[in-house]
């Protein structure tokens, strides 16, 4: 029997549309249910966190102000305060610099040893540079106090693999995605290395909820699939990085009490790779970011006025709570 190019074009578009909600399904589907309902009341713990992540966000981006290159007295200004911290927890401190435009950067990194498998090792970081013209407080201060409070969170604890938890530089533009982004440098040097990288988890704006409806937006499609209020945190990443977004999600469901959801789709759309995340898949490492969306969700992103009022420390410290499970659980291979 002979087909018409009619039943022919019907038969394509037919499966293309199979295949695209295969896709589709394959880059969103997630393990268990994202937390719905009431949050609970902080515990001791979480409003310590929350302390904490208050008093460095002020510090990082009311107290030193805009930190990058063009204001490198700041960003030295917020080295030397990372550096400090993480001496007054007792952490042996690594410190990278590397040459820009007749200027250093540094990377700052410190070590908590694996048990049974430290040559594995599992990264977590952040960018401490802020875009030209703003604070950050939300971009990226609470990233880097996420990271300061997992450092006193986790110090103590006895992973099976080796943890590695960096502040970069340069992440912000006129270095992003070039050579001369500080993840960029301090990924390839690991690959030089031959280190054997698990993961990498990168907390790029991590501050700001909402429960008003239409609050989150999307690159076009995903609002089709993800809810329109902005009250979750993301896990984000590219395709060859799914386990590693699959193993996060299930791990932080499993232990926070807080609205969460992921996504593994190509590294080319739209966002999935605007943090150091994306340095990792260059040198063929899998990486993640987890994020409140950026500006999908925060108006206030790259801009003056995003300052500490705009942080929901509360909401934060729940999630960085979870997020210190979750890094255990990845360093235990789970």
């Amino acid at each position: 029997m002979r087909i018409s190019p009619a039943k022919w074009a019907f038969l394509a578009v037919f499966l293309f549309l199979v295949l695209a909600a295969a896709s589709i399904v394959w880059f969103t589907r997630m393990p268990l249910q994202s937390y719905s309902g009431a949050l609970q009341p902080l515990t001791p713990d979480e409003e310590k966190i929350r302390e904490d992540l208050t008093g460095y966000v002020n510090q990082l981006s009311a107290t030193i102000g805009e930190r990058n290159l063009d204001h490198e007295e700041a960003l030295n200004s917020a080295a030397d305060f990372l550096l400090r911290t993480l001496g007054q927890e007792g952490y042996v401190l690594n410190t990278y610099q590397y040459p820009v435009h007749g200027k250093f950067v540094k990377n700052i990194e410190v070590q908590i040893q694996g048990a049974s498998s430290p040559g594995q090792t599992l990264i977590v970081g952040a960018h401490y540079d802020s875009a030209p013209g703003s604070p950050g407080a939300d971009d990226n201060a609470t990233g880097v106090a996420a990271l300061l409070e997992l450092a006193r969170l986790l110090k103590t604890s006895r992973p099976l693999e080796t943890i590695r938890l960096v502040f970069f530089g340069n992440e912000e533009p006129p270095y992003f995605q070039t050579s001369q982004m500080g993840s960029l440098v301090y990924a390839k040097k690991l690959r030089s290395q031959n280190v054997n990288v698990s993961g990498m988890i990168a907390l790029e704006t991590i501050g700001y909820y909402s429960d008003a409806r239409g609050s989150q937006k999307y690159p076009a499609g995903f609002g089709l699939i993800y809810p329109d209020v902005g009250n979750f945190i993301g896990f984000v990443g590219n395709t060859g990085s799914r386990d590693l977004v699959v193993r996060a999600v299930k791990a932080f469901r499993e232990s926070a009490a807080f609205p969460s959801e992921g996504v593994a789709a190509p590294g080319s759309l739209t966002g999935i790779g605007w943090s150091d995340h994306w340095s990792f898949w260059q040198q063929e490492y899998q990486g993640i970011m987890v994020t409140d969306t950026a500006p999908f969700r925060y108006r206030y992103y790259h801009r003056p006025d995003d300052t500490p009022d705009k942080v929901d420390f509360e909401r934060m410290a729940r999630v960085v709570k979870g997020l210190s499970r979750v890094v255990l659980r990845l360093a235990a291979g789970n």
